[in-house]
Formats: C-alpha cells, sequence, structure tokens
C-alpha cells in the first residue's frame, strides 16, 4: 500500500502546490446548497426497452422475487439468518424505486424485533438514516478481517426455535445518522444503486481500458491515475483466474451481477444457495435447513420457475432501465460543460457503450436491448485513490484501502445518501469529501472550489438532473 500511494503522490504535483497554498478557495463559494433530492417520477425501475417477449417474463419473474420477504422455515421462501441485514432485496435497493438505493425511511429499525426476534439496534441504524452493513477492519487477534458483520441474528424469532446467537458488538457508539465516530474497528457501506446495471455489465473490457488511456496529459496534470480492480492470476481473490475487469460494488470487487447476487443472498439475508452454499455461521441448532436453501428447481413449471432465485434476481438487474435525467435548463447545461471543464468528466466518463450481448435466451442471437447501446453511467468503472477521508481501512481484490470505484452518477438527483457509508444527504458536502490528502480528485475539487458561486451552483444543479 505505501509503494503505490508514493507512486501516486509522485505523480501530483498540482494537488501538492494547490494544498500547500492559501485556503481562500477550499470551499464551495458562498450561496451554493444542494437543491435536494429531484421530485416527480422515479424515472426509473422499469425494464430495458426493446426486450423481447421472453425476456420480458424473466425480467417480471425476477422483480417478484426481489420484493419477497424472506423467513428463516416455514414457507417457500426459506433461509432467513442466522444473520442478516435484511429480509428482502427492495427493502434496501428502494429510492426511488425497486432497484435504487437505501430509502429515507431505514427498514432495518423494524426487522432488529420482528417476528418476535430479540436484537438490540445498532447506533447506527436510525429512522432517518441510510440503510447500512458493517465491515470489521481487524479481527479481535489484530488480522486483517474485511468481511461483512450482519447486523441482526435470528435469536427469538418464532420462525427459528432453537437457535440463540448474539448479535457482534458495535460500540462504542458514534455519530448515529453519518457514522462516524465511535467503533474505529468498523466501517459501513450502503447499497449502490442497480439502475441500468446490464447495460454496465455488457461494456467490454477492451472500451473501459480505451477510455483510461484517453486524456493522459491532462489526467496526470491533475494526479488522475486509476486503475481496474482485475482479478490478476495469483493474488488472494475469490476468482482469481480469468484477469478480466470487475465492476461492480464499491470497490468493484464483483465480476458479474450473478456473483452480486449470489453473495448479496448470502451476506445480506443469509440465504445459502449455488454460488455460496455453506452458511455463514454453522452454530448447533442455528443450522435450520438443508443447504444450499436457494437451487435450481429442475421439476418446475413455467420455465421461469426452473430458476434459482440469485438468477432472477441477477435477470432484474440486467434487464432494469437506467434512469432518466430531467429536461434541460439553461442552468443544467451550463453545469453540464462546467462538470467537464474543471475535469469531474476525467473519472466520470459521460458514456461507455456496450459490444453485442446474448440475453434473448438464443445461442447465437445478441439481444438488441442490451447490445452496441451507449451508457450515460459517468463512470469510467475504475478505481481511484480517495485520500486519507474516504480511507475505509478495507481492501478488497486490487482495491487499496483508500481506493473506490468511481460511483456513476446516473441516478444521484434521486438519491437520498452519499459515499460509500452515507455519511451525508447533501451532495455539496459529498462532493468536497473528494478532496484530502492523497485524493486524485483534490485538483479536481480545488478548480471546482475556484468557480464563481454561479458556476459552482450550475453544477450542482446537474447533478441533481441525473
Amino acid at each position: 500500500m505505501g509503494l503505490r500511494r508514493g507512486v501516486l503522490l509522485s505523480l501530483t504535483p498540482a494537488i501538492a502546490v494547490a494544498m500547500a497554498c492559501t485556503h481562500a478557495s477550499s470551499h464551495p463559494a458562498p450561496g451554493v446548497s444542494d437543491p435536494g433530492v429531484r421530485g416527480g417520477p422515479p424515472g426509473a425501475g422499469g425494464p430495458l426497452s426493446g426486450l423481447t417477449p421472453d425476456e420480458t417474463a424473466f425480467f417480471n419473474d425476477g422483480l417478484a422475487r426481489f420484493l419477497v420477504v424472506e423467513s428463516v422455515t416455514g414457507g417457500a421462501n426459506n433461509g432467513l439468518g442466522p444473520r442478516f441485514n435484511s429480509n428482502q432485496c427492495a427493502s434496501c435497493h428502494a429510492q426511488p424505486d425497486v432497484g435504487g438505493s437505501s430509502p429515507a425511511a431505514n427498514p432495518q429499525v423494524a426487522l432488529a424485533t420482528e417476528d418476535g426476534a430479540r436484537n438490540t439496534v445498532p447506533w447506527f441504524i436510525v429512522h432517518n438514516g441510510p440503510v447500512r452493513e458493517v465491515r470489521f477492519k481487524k479481527t479481535p487477534a489484530g488480522a486483517p478481517d474485511g468481511d461483512v458483520h450482519a447486523v441482526f441474528v435470528i435469536t427469538g424469532r418464532a420462525d427459528a426455535p432453537g437457535c440463540n446467537i448474539a448479535q457482534p458488538d458495535f460500540l462504542p457508539a458514534g455519530d448515529p445518522v453519518s457514522g462516524l465516530g465511535g467503533n474505529a474497528n468498523i466501517i459501513f457501506r450502503i447499497p449502490t444503486p442497480l439502475f441500468g446495471a446490464g447495460l454496465i455489465e455488457a461494456i467490454p473490457d477492451a472500451a473501459i481500458l480505451a477510455n483510461k488511456a484517453s486524456s493522459l496529459t491532462l489526467k496526470a496534470e491533475l494526479g488522475i491515475v486509476g486503475h481496474a480492480n482485475a482479478h490478476i492470476s495469483g493474488t488472494a481473490n475469490t476468482s482469481a483466474n480469468d484477469g478480466t475487469i470487475t465492476r461492480f460494488g464499491w470497490k468493484a470487487q464483483n465480476k458479474s451481477l450473478l456473483i452480486f447476487s449470489g453473495e448479496a443472498y448470502n451476506v445480506e439475508m443469509g440465504v445459502t444457495n449455488q454460488l455460496f452454499p455453506q452458511e455463514r455461521d454453522e452454530t448447533p441448532g442455528c443450522v435450520l435447513n438443508p443447504t444450499p436453501e436457494d437451487t435450481l428447481n429442475f421439476s418446475a413449471s413455467p420455465n421461469v420457475a426452473v430458476l434459482s432465485d440469485i438468477e432472477a434476481f441477477a435477470n432484474f438487474m440486467r434487464l432494469l432501465a437506467p434512469p432518466k435525467p430531467a429536461p434541460d435548463t439553461p442552468s443544467i447545461t451550463s453545469g453540464r460543460a462546467t462538470f467537464e471543464k474543471v475535469g469531474c468528466a476525467l473519472c466520470h466518463t459521460p458514456t461507455l457503450r456496450t459490444s453485442k450481448t446474448i440475453q434473448s435466451g438464443s445461442q447465437t442471437s445478441p439481444g438488441a436491448a442490451l447490445s452496441d447501446q451507449p451508457v450515460n453511467l459517468y463512470s469510467d468503472l475504475l478505481l481511484h485513490h480517495m485520500g486519507r477521508a474516504l480511507d475505509d481501512g478495507i481492501v478488497q481484490g486490487q482495491a487499496d484501502t483508500d481506493e473506490f470505484r468511481t460511483a456513476p452518477l446516473w441516478g444521484v438527483g434521486q438519491r437520498v445518501f452519499f459515499l460509500h457509508d452515507g455519511r451525508t444527504t447533501n451532495l455539496v458536502e459529498a462532493i468536497e469529501a473528494h478532496r484530502s490528502r492523497g485524493s486524485e480528485a483534490s485538483g479536481v475539487i480545488m478548480r471546482y472550489n475556484a468557480l464563481g458561486a454561479t458556476d459552482q451552483q450550475d453544477l450542482v444543479n446537474f447533478l441533481r438532473s441525473l
């Protein structure tokens, strides 16, 4: 980590000079504000246009399963726990519609005691805060951890007789809304939006690498480097053999939507599946179902019923349309130009493009909805050092502790919470958090802060239009 960060700093003289200068332009201009979550129709949550009837059937099946509330035992949707963060995909991915990000009212509060459970609501789970998962930086022995430690257990639930395990210890407490302060060994992640995920999955590696190789002189002047979270053969990674670029998750740690789906089902809800077939906690008395709990159903009918839940979830995400931006106004048009001018677009790439993608069920004919399509995601899908202020102490794949995937900005106008841990609902504060020692974005933020108030406000208005 030290070597890579040293290389980064040697490439960023502009940042070093800027941070050594006076702070006259180190903050937003007075009067610049976040207009807040954009109102109006969600503009998201529906299927891609141009789906075939079969694709539409599989999208609707995936959506229906995305809405299902899981139980421990006693029904068709068994498998919750023994440890879990939520009991429904859509409870976390809800804003502004199914498939989105964390809703304004946190559903986790009610889950703590649902169906007789005896959980204590952790200090960082509050009604007006984001849905959060917890990762521990270190194990009790002091070794690197990084795993998700689910906030709830099934102990006490009516459908989990005989299970008696305890929640992790998350104390001492910090600020409950921002999640900052408190236990120094824990960090938080909030749900990533899923709109347009199939288009992101269909972008070829070559397009990502070609974009990385563009505008190198300007990127170097601003200290922007970035690299793909590629699974390099021989490294300690879940899938270290094919060397291709991973692109889903806060640190681009997941390769595909199916892997993303299977991991989330096991980590967030505790439902074992054919990608993750073992329970994460095998305490006697708490493993109440045969594993894996989610499987293919070979004898089912109709054809959509054959799929496992994780395959259905992946189909839903893959065929989910991207969010629609708001109509242009003079302020939005000006803000878009300013976004490009100050250098935001060097990482938040406005558009990449998919290749020919087979999704229709045919072994030979690419599906029209995902093939050769523009993807207006506003991301390069690369990892970048974001500096000391956002360093979360977790290494995932090739992603260092302060490295994160460039978050796609499409749909940001209707998001409530920002940054990987949901520490703020204020978009201006989120922009400022990109600037700290070691951040590749510091030079760009200094440029943004040097703008006049009108230009800064136009840029913020543009972002809220996406």
